[in-house]
């Protein structure tokens, strides 16, 4: 049965919205690519900006305890992570975050890990703090998975950051305590930091168990600062207010030398609004993820049934599933031929890594009615 946790409009609602998703090509194309849902936010979210909004509390960011806390006690329920909440800082957004911990911690011309394939921004943060990409891809073979013995080698040759996404984006991996331990004891050796990128942790389905790098021990934990924000699965990107997450003296240091404009630089209604997230609306995501889990099987059987010869995985977590489509046989642009004759967006596979020409990755946060039409659509080429 609907609920508010599950709801979705129609697509003609949907298409009056003002996000990107909705407003970047015309009513013609079905939108299937950014990452974001089409799920109504909760009403406890809604209450707290409506309430701000009516009241005229709308000045500037200042001190906000609520976040840390509310972060603190969803950490310790969902993951049995303790927290301090005196070291939860306010920052932007994830990737403002990701930008100046680099600034801190690299000079121009150093070089950064991250681990294909991976995120679009990530390849354009590293860039940003005028530093190089060094790609350290996950193994296929296995899963995608981490290659630890590659990350070794590279934090070897003195690369001293590596851009973890946990989970990771598009891919769905959730990396696995073992594999976290071992990653947080290579950097330790190398003296390399790990900035983990947690923003889809509380999309992990429940077969599987998310694990806070920063909650792997004492290696991670001095090595180790977490990136994330309660936008990605509370749906409010458009809000900008993230946290930096640290559990160490050593860690502390670094997050000293961030620039005070990264907390001021954020959305108060963004604060408020995950402080909400991860404290009052915790119960939202939980209902909201069994939709997503349902529409991932759903999305996986249509695909058997109509394109069996796209070969992918189910997602352990996020609402996003890679796609290898080399077998469609769609030219060397893939993404491209199907937004132009079957009308449907997804995401181009080159921008999670350059090797990736042949995978398009495909967004099922939204009504299994719009995931069949997409796969109708895609098949009818």
């Amino acid at each position: 049965m609907a609920s508010e946790h599950n709801h979705i409009p129609e697509l003609s609602q949907l298409r009056t919205r003002h996000s990107s998703k909705w407003r970047r090509y015309g009513n013609d194309v079905l939108p299937m690519h950014v990452a974001e849902m089409d799920f109504e936010i909760s009403t406890g979210i809604r209450e707290t900006l409506t309430k701000m909004i009516v009241e005229s509390d709308l000045g500037y960011l200042g001190p906000v305890a609520e976040v840390g806390e509310a972060f603190s006690k969803y950490a310790a329920t969902k993951w049995h992570w303790q927290v301090d909440p005196q070291r939860v800082k306010l920052a932007t957004d994830v990737g403002v975050a990701a930008v100046e911990l680099f600034r801190v911690l690299v000079k121009p011309g150093d070089k950064i890990m991250l681990n294909s394939p991976v995120y679009t921004n990530f390849w354009h943060w590293i860039p940003e703090a005028k530093a190089e990409i060094v790609d350290v891809p996950l193994d296929r073979a296995r899963g995608w998975r981490l290659d630890l013995d590659a990350i070794d080698h590279v934090f070897a040759t003195g690369v001293k950051v590596l851009l973890l996404c946990n989970p990771q984006n598009p891919s769905g991996t959730v990396h696995t305590r073992e594999e976290l331990t071992a990653l947080a004891a290579s950097a330790r050796k190398h003296g390399a930091v790990v900035i983990s990128d947690e923003i889809h942790a509380p999309l992990t389905y429940s077969e599987n168990t998310f694990v806070p790098f920063l909650d792997c021990g004492e290696d991670a934990r001095e090595v180790g600062v977490c990136i994330t924000s309660s936008s990605k699965s509370w749906n409010t990107a458009g809000l900008k207010a993230a946290i930096v997450v640290y559990a160490s003296d050593a860690m502390a240091k670094v997050i000293t030398k961030l620039p005070e404009a990264l907390h001021w630089r954020a959305s108060l209604l963004g604060a408020f609004a995950m402080a909400e997230s991860y404290d009052g609306s915790a119960d939202w995501v939980d209902q909201a993820r069994e939709v997503l889990n349902e529409n991932r099987h759903h999305l996986l059987a249509e695909l058997a049934e109509k394109l069996p010869q796209v070969k992918t995985q189910l997602p352990s977590a996020t609402y996003l599933a890679w796609l290898d489509v080399s077998e469609l046989n769609l030219g060397e642009n893939p993404a491209a031929k199907i937004l132009a004759e079957a009308k449907v967006a997804l995401e181009p596979g080159t921008n999670f890594g350059p090797q990736y020409g042949q995978f398009v990755r495909f967004n099922f946060a939204s009504s299994k009615e719009n995931i069949t039409a997409a796969i109708d659509r895609i098949r009818a080429i």
